[in-house]
């Protein structure tokens, strides 16, 4: 044991080599080889891991190269110079009423701008502090809005607060180097027949967005009789506040004083500071009636927060000044600022001067809104012609200069980047609910816009466009400055790459277009072409990436990405990129999906390229010929035309047996409920999903028509027009509903706690479109241009009328009207598309 037995061989065993006996050549040949094959082994090894990791610091470069782009803007030379908003470049434009979430308030075009504005509270009433100053629905205003606004030197508002009324007026006045002068004026009246006048405080301020400084001087221990400061883009200034009269050429009135001067840690905190400053220690002494206690500001201490993850902060200048005067209804107050570069003024716009430039602005006003929309010559009423007049105003007056940097996203980050600073001037859908940038919706206000001031619309295409990135994508919703985004749910913040929005700015192109070609003398025209010239590049690369990251599976098909992923929770996805949120597509997303509306948003899009580009002298050739596959009617029904709808539809992975059901959630017998999670509407499914035309009748089945890709002879009009003027469908005396009364989802809500939306109310933008539409098709040799020319003028009135009747009895213009009523409903006021209701009085499109 422990031995290993010596192993017997039989046989005859072959005999050893000798020591000086070589092997013989073939053992010699078969170790090398042995030794080759070894050597090319670790050859390749070596050269797998060198390629390896160089393909693994490619991947890794590629990757973060990838990651940036998302965050890199377009190389093409910007549209716009970089100071061609300021003061010295364009002085009649520098100051404006450009913060459209306050009530009152005026800022500059700049960067870090020092802001003004007003807050105002009722003092002695029921509720407990009812300060007003951002927009807010919840405030339940009776209304407000700008009555006029020429978008440049005046302003007229009017804002019902129950038992009052405040008529806010600003007026520009040009000279010196910053901008100039400007003058408000602040008319407070008794709207009830109460016995007791209301008592009210009125709050100017003055703020310093991180530059500039601001030095109260105060008089009479408490009052605040002006503030003077300096800052680079207005060199030095002079705010004054006059003393409140009961009318211009009135006596002073009764008046208590208060002021606050502080730090400010931003805009978006003058509110909160405001409101936890104030204090009841205060006693109004009017020489006749009785001494009571009121609300006023008082001194301010920042909230101590023992988590804070900021430093403090340690600035010492003053940069927020506000000044309170509590005095009884009526009274005027003017509040004047001078710029200090303003050397020969002649007198102070206050006063008899600045009534008569405030009617002189009005009476220009007047005379060029009569000129450019001619309403009167129409037969309208001096109420309809007001009413348009202040849905044009707001929107002006809704123009707001934002700046700061969006939030953006690609599949490349694994964390949301900051995009560049940049600066953004556009129009706001909604002061209160929306007082920011939307793509989409930029392209419809600039098309009432433009017939007003087309210097407007090519700035702020201009600024839109510059926001481009390297890859031609623009962020949909722009969200620009602390002030913007505290008005913003977290959800809606992030931008992600992928996902577009309806290239609406070129039906503004369009019009700018359409300006310069009939009439090439006039001078509002001119600078049109070169503009184009600028924006070309930029252009071509937008229009490139929506043709190559919005492509759908066939050939010259489109589809949306960005739809809702959560599906189980949707009766039907949302596609928000669409514009149209929670319109029926697909219930199932996929990448089989086809979008007809994308497909001519597409049409029109490179139709319009080609006439810039033969505008410019540059290749149209590619672009005509997009144009003329987009708009083939062919095409158009192949990829999109239902047999069984009878209409144009999206196609997709589809089932139509869905709804919402409460989820089961199983609580073991004795477990108590509120462990366990709360029962959620959850989608289910009955039928699975296939391959098929969507067959929802409503807004998307309409853009064939709308943007006028159907020839004026398709047998395709004749199918819309019946379905459009079928009240059991898409008919109603207020104008046309998003879907059809006879679609499953017509008015069902999309999540237990998301109500339709796009699903049954009445849109002014759509509408309007369709107006526009049956205009051209009225207009053009076919045969159903007297069908045409009947619904356009049955349209045309039902929507003006209802859009008038309810500002009229609600004091707004609204975001969308109901299907059964025509009631104003969502946001209000909504003075974005929906004020197009004064290019349908206008028949202009």
């Amino acid at each position: 044991m422990g031995r290993q037995r010596k192993r017997v061989v039989t046989g005859e065993a072959a005999p050893l080599p000798r020591k000086d006996e070589k092997p013989p050549a073939f053992h010699r040949k078969e170790k090398k080889k042995k030794v080759d094959i070894g050597k090319v082994f670790i050859n390749i090894s070596i050269g797998l891991c060198i390629f390896s990791l160089i393909w693994f610091f490619y991947a890794l470069y590629m990757r973060s190269s990838l990651a940036k782009r998302v965050a890199t803007l377009h190389p093409s030379p910007p549209v716009l110079d970089a100071n061609c908003s300021s003061a010295k470049v364009s002085a009649e434009r520098f100051w404006g009423s450009y913060r459209p979430q306050v009530y009152f308030g005026m800022k500059t075009r700049s960067p870090r701008s020092i802001v003004t504005g007003m807050m105002w509270m009722r003092q002695f009433s029921d509720t407990d502090v009812n300060l007003r100053h951002t927009c807010e629905q919840g405030d339940g205003l009776q209304g407000y809005g700008w009555m006029m606004h020429d978008g440049i030197t005046f302003g007229v508002q009017e804002i019902l607060d129950n038992d009052f009324t405040l008529t806010t007026e600003f007026v520009k006045k040009m000279g010196g180097s910053h901008g100039g002068d400007w003058t408000w004026r602040i008319t407070a009246k008794q709207q009830s027949s109460a016995p007791q006048a209301p008592v009210i405080s009125l709050m100017f301020y003055a703020a310093a967005d991180t530059q500039g400084s601001l030095e109260a001087h105060v008089e009479d221990r408490n009052r605040l009789a002006s503030i003077t400061g300096f800052s680079e883009e207005l060199g030095n200034f002079k705010i004054t506040f006059r003393k409140p009269v009961t009318g211009e050429l009135s006596s002073a009135k009764y008046a208590s004083y208060n002021y606050l001067q502080t730090v400010s840690p931003g805009l978006e905190k003058l509110t909160d500071i405001v409101k936890q400053s104030l204090n009841r220690r205060f006693v109004y002494r009017p020489p006749s009636g009785e001494k009571r206690h009121y609300i006023a500001i008082d001194t301010y201490k920042p909230p101590s927060h023992q988590n804070q993850q900021k430093p403090a902060d340690t600035r010492k200048e003053i940069d927020f000044v506000v000044h309170q005067v509590t005095v009884q209804t009526p009274f005027q107050i003017e509040v004047l600022f001078e710029s200090g570069s303003f050397h020969s003024r002649p007198n102070q716009l206050v006063g008899s001067i600045m009534t008569q430039e405030l009617e002189k602005r009005k009476a220009e006003f007047d005379s060029k809104f009569e000129k450019t929309f001619g309403l009167e010559s129409k037969g309208f009423s001096q109420a309809h012609i007001k009413f348009a007049k202040a849905a044009l105003s707001n929107m002006l007056g809704g123009m707001g200069y934002f700046y700061g940097q969006s939030v953006v996203q690609s599949v490349y980050n694994e964390y949301p980047l900051l995009y560049p600073e940049g600066a953004l001037f556009t129009a706001v859908p909604s002061r209160s609910f929306f007082p920011r940038g939307f793509l989409w919706d930029e392209g419809f206000h600039q098309l009432l816009l433009s017939k007003w001031d087309p210097q407007v619309t090519r700035e702020a295409i201009a600024h839109w466009i510059d926001l481009m990135n390297m890859e031609g994508w623009i962020p949909r919703e722009q969200i620009l400055g602390d002030e913007a985004r505290s008005k913003v749910p977290a959800e809606f913040v992030v931008q992600r790459n992928e996902n577009a929005n309806p290239p609406t700015l070129f039906l503004a192109l369009q019009e700018l277009i359409e300006q310069l070609s009939s009439n090439p003398e006039k001078a509002a025209s001119q600078p049109t072409l070169p503009f184009l010239r600028r924006l070309f590049p930029r252009l071509k690369t937008w229009f490139e990436w929506y043709n190559t990251t919005q492509t759908g599976p066939l050939p010259n098909s489109y589809r949306w990405r960005g739809r809702d992923k959560d599906t189980n929770l949707f009766l039907n996805p949302k596609t928000l990129t669409s514009g149209l949120d929670d319109y029926p597509r697909a219930s199932h997303p996929s990448a089989d999906e086809r979008h007809v509306d994308l497909h001519c948003w597409m049409a029109l899009s490179s139709g319009i390229m080609a006439s810039i580009a033969r505008l410019l002298g540059e290749p149209h050739q590619d672009y005509e010929l997009s144009h003329q596959v987009l708009s083939d009617n062919n095409l158009l029904n192949e990829l999109h035309w239902s047999d069984q709808l009878h209409a144009f539809s999206d196609y997709g992975n589809h089932t139509q047996a869905v709804s919402l059901q409460q989820e089961k959630v199983y609580v073991p017998p004795g477990q108590p409920r509120h462990q366990f999670p709360v029962a959620r509407l959850v989608r289910s499914v009955r039928r699975a999903p296939k391959l098929q035309y969507v067959n929802a009748l409503g807004y998307v089945s309409l853009f064939p028509f709308l943007l006028h890709i159907l020839t004026a002879d398709s047998p395709k009009l004749e199918h819309i027009f019946r379905d459009m003027r079928d009240s059991n469908k898409l008919w109603t005396p207020y104008g046309l509903r998003s879907i059809s009364k006879a679609d499953p989802l017509y008015m069902k809500r999309n999540t237990e706690h998301d109500a339709p939306y796009w699903r049954g109310p009445i849109w002014i933008n759509i509408n309007y479109l369709a107006v526009r539409a049956l205009h051209h098709y009225s207009n053009t040799e076919g045969p159903y241009q007297e069908k045409a020319a009947a619904l356009y003028k049955e349209l045309r009135t039902n929507l003006i009328n209802n859009v008038y009747r309810q500002y009229v009895e609600t004091g707004y213009i609204w975001e969308q009207y109901n299907d059964s009523t025509g009631r104003g409903q969502g946001s209000h006021p909504f003075t974005g598309w929906s004020s197009l209701t004064v290019l349908m009085m206008a028949e202009q499109y």
